[in-house]
């Protein structure tokens, strides 16, 4: 019986005349309502998000389709032929086809190892030296 007294003494225990309960109560009402609009505030934000990322997926999609469309244009076969043509390209003649054979003849030439040319160096004259005219070495 003491815990129910206890318990009775809580609800009834006022402060200027509003129980304690009452402001506990009232507090958690105000929390609550506070946490949903923080929840409300959040879900906002990502709806925008997800909106944003929605417009930037259909945008990636469009220029994936024209992106596929310009790669088909530019693999017609009767716009190649006329590249090839003018390029001064043709089939290949079928006496001109490799057998396996000659396919070592086919191997490409390895090329040459670079040739380094060193400049000479020219010796410096002294100070106070002068300088040879060119016709005079010549002699």
């Amino acid at each position: 019986m003491s815990a129910v007294r206890a318990l009775k003494r809580v609800f009834d225990w006022k402060v200027r005349g509003v129980r304690w309960i009452e402001i506990i109560g009232l507090m958690l009402v105000a929390a609550m309502i506070f946490s949903v609009y923080l929840a409300k505030a959040a879900a906002a934000s990502e709806s925008a998000r997800i909106a944003s990322l929605e417009r930037q997926i259909t945008q990636n999609g469009q220029r994936v389709r024209l992106l596929r469309a310009e790669v088909a244009r530019l693999e017609q076969p009767g716009r190649l032929e006329a590249l090839s043509r003018s390029a001064g390209l043709g089939p290949v003649d079928v006496h001109r086809q490799a057998t396996e054979a000659s396919l070592p003849e086919l191997a490409p030439i390895p090329e040459p190892a670079p040739v380094v040319i060193v400049a000479p160096t020219v010796p410096t004259e002294p100070a106070g030296a002068e300088p040879v005219p060119s016709a005079e070495v010549a002699q």
